[in-house]
């Protein structure tokens, strides 16, 4: 616009030249018609070779034409002067304007600063109580965590209303905004990822939680079913577990029926009282049969052979001798990990081995039977392989019990019967001529000895 003005301004201090100084203007004769004049601009104080009229002649012989051209050239001069003053004007309004903007910057920086001294003051302050110091319900701690980041929104906004105040009204900083707006977002991400981590321990301790509700559940059944197998046992005999099991001959007929089955288990402990003198061999003092596996669980002695242990049919040799015509506590313990095995007679650990099955899981739903070996699940027997003798407390365990355990049962300094099959009257059926007879076993040990 300033350019403009200019090169206006100069055109018309131009034409005003020519009509103020001495040029002349030769102006035509409307009689002449058909002629041609030039106009020549003569200098001050030179010769005029034709005569030239007056200034006021021509002023009063002016055409309209001119008038309206001498009033066009003054409407113009003061068009150019009002635009000289709207450009001072509008001068002094720019430096007002940046005089006003270097104090809101100085203002902003100065309250920048303000701010981070009160937040490094406020968390040297409150140091203590950050996120980390959380408490443990995580309910309560997201709760905290939400009064927390109201709190900081609060803040926020009280921060921009005295903002505001000290610019007298101008517009907050879009720094400062950004900044606290990326502050902000920042603690809202680490509230977030708290808030997801708190949701995951909740989710672990309710699964633990969860995990040791079931097993405190399955030892309570397991303790009512026993206290139930007591109750409704009309056992002659003095206790539950005081008595054995007689199997006199070799046959394939003579055995007793476990009436429980076994769960799937990845140990096992099986402890019983025998006594036996057969020879050759004392045969099989229980078989544990599962569908598609006869031989998931055996203990047998047949022929010249040692006492045998097999597993899922995978066989380990024990060190075991009990054919002696005594009564003999003997323990047997096996873990998935590794096939790993121990055998115990009287309460003293005579073997161990290992990779006798190893990671396989004992299958659950099979037929226990005490006596003899079974071909098919619950039957087909071979005389042969029949056990000749009496059995007492066969107890098994889905873990592997400690050595002072075993020996506390085998010195009848303690009893333990067993988590998943115990020795009780109403858990055992006999069949083909076994019976049972009231026996006090560590009486009985003892006249044996």
């Amino acid at each position: 616009m300033i350019t403009t003005t200019t090169t206006l301004a100069l055109g018309l201090l131009y034409v005003y030249a020519l009509l103020g100084s001495g040029g002349r203007v030769a102006r035509a004769d409307p009689e002449a018609k058909g002629s041609r004049f030039v106009c020549t601009a003569v200098p001050p104080g030179a010769d005029i070779s034709c005569p030239v009229e007056s200034t006021s002649n021509r002023v009063q012989s002016a055409s309209p034409h001119e008038d309206e051209f001498r009033s066009t050239i003054i409407q113009l001069r003061e068009t150019v002067l009002q635009q000289k003053e709207t450009i001072v004007s509008q001068q002094g309004t720019i430096k007002e304007l940046n005089a006003k903007l270097s104090r809101c910057e100085a203002a902003a920086a100065q309250d920048a600063r303000d701010s981070k001294a009160r937040a490094g003051a406020r968390r040297k302050e409150y140091g203590k109580n950050t996120m980390g110091d959380l408490p443990r319900d995580p309910t309560e701690t997201i709760e905290q965590l939400g009064k927390t980041m109201q709190t900081l929104k609060d803040r926020l906004e009280n921060l921009e209303q005295q903002q505001r105040a000290n610019v007298s009204g101008a517009a907050f900083p879009s720094e400062l905004r950004d900044l606290l707006k990326r502050r902000l977002s920042d603690l809202e991400s680490q509230l977030l990822r708290r808030v997801s981590e708190l949701e995951d321990e909740k989710s672990q301790l309710y699964n633990e939680t969860a995990a040791h509700r079931q097993r405190t559940e399955n030892t309570l059944n397991s303790l009512l079913e026993r206290i139930t197998e007591l109750e409704r046992s009309n056992s002659a005999f003095k206790s539950p577990e005081d008595f054995k099991i007689s199997l006199p001959l070799r046959t394939n007929y003579l055995y007793g029926r476990i009436k429980k089955s076994l769960p799937e288990m990845y140990a096992f402990t099986v402890c019983m009282w025998l006594k036996s003198s057969a020879s050759p061999g004392i045969g099989t003092p229980f078989s544990y049969g599962v569908p598609g596996q006869a031989n998931e669980i055996v203990l047998i002695e047949w022929g010249n052979n040692p006492i045998e242990l097999l597993v899922n049919d995978k066989v380990a040799q024990l060190p075991l001798s009990v054919s002696d015509g005594r009564w003999h506590h003997i323990c047997i313990t096996w873990t998935t990990r590794d096939g790993f095995w121990e055998a115990y007679q009287d309460g003293e650990r005579l073997g161990t081995g290992e990779n006798l099955a190893p990671w396989h899981p004992i299958k659950p739903g099979g037929v226990i039977i005490l006596g003899q070996e079974q071909d098919i699940v619950g039957g087909r027997f071979d005389a042969t392989q029949a056990f000749v003798g009496e059995l007492s407390h066969f107890n098994m365990w889905d873990r592997v019990l400690r050595p002072i355990d075993i020996s506390g049962m085998a010195n009848c300094s303690a009893y333990m019967p067993g988590n998943v099959v115990p020795w009780v009257d109403g858990n055992i059926e006999v069949f083909g001529g076994a019976t049972k007879a009231a026996l006090e076993i560590c009486e009985d040990r003892l006249f044996d000895s």
